[in-house]
């Protein structure tokens, strides 16, 4: 099972990486993380916002291929619990949502976010969308795409890395 130093261990070494935007993995994370406990997301949406894109890091690590998300709600999946996890499962499909019921969103994303929502599907249509609106947790992740797409200022202030050390092993399942 993943523990709280991995995932930390995780952030340590490839966090510097970019992937597809103009600020690297970890300052994306604290980014979307601040603007989740400034925008009243709760502890377990903050860790959500701080852990949504573990997928990429694990891709560089090179121990994972697939959709980031789900790569990323596979290492975490035991050791926190569905309040954690099941946005970072559900932040692609967000983007994938708010593109189709918000006309002017897709012109906010950024070019990266654009790039990929073309790999993923693009907006979604029809029967999509109802079933979006029928998973448990489609809310949270919302919150969490719209903190997610705010993230990705270059040099933008943000608590660091092990301000959030507390906060993950509280929520971890195994309290390691």
């Amino acid at each position: 099972m993943t523990t709280v130093d991995e995932v930390l261990d995780l952030y340590e070494r490839w966090g510097a990486e970019q992937y597809d935007e103009e600020v690297g993995q970890l300052d994306h994370a604290l980014q979307t993380a601040a603007l989740a406990a400034s925008g009243g997301g709760g502890g377990p949406l903050v860790a959500a916002a701080l852990l949504h894109d573990a997928g990429h890091l694990l891709a560089l690590r090179g121990g994972s291929a697939g959709p980031h998300e789900r790569t990323a709600h596979a290492f975490l999946a035991g050791l926190f619990p569905a309040s954690v996890t099941t946005p970072i499962a559900l932040h692609v499909a967000a983007k994938r949502y708010l593109c189709a019921v918000e006309p002017d969103y897709h012109a906010g994303l950024s070019a990266g976010s654009q790039r990929s929502l073309r790999r993923q599907g693009g907006p979604m249509a029809g029967g999509e969308l109802a079933a979006f609106l029928a998973t448990p947790g489609w809310a949270g992740a919302v919150a969490l795409r719209r903190w997610d797409d705010a993230g990705k200022v270059d040099g933008a202030a943000a608590p660091g890395l092990a301000s959030y050390e507390p906060l993950l092993r509280s929520l971890a399942c195994s309290g390691s």
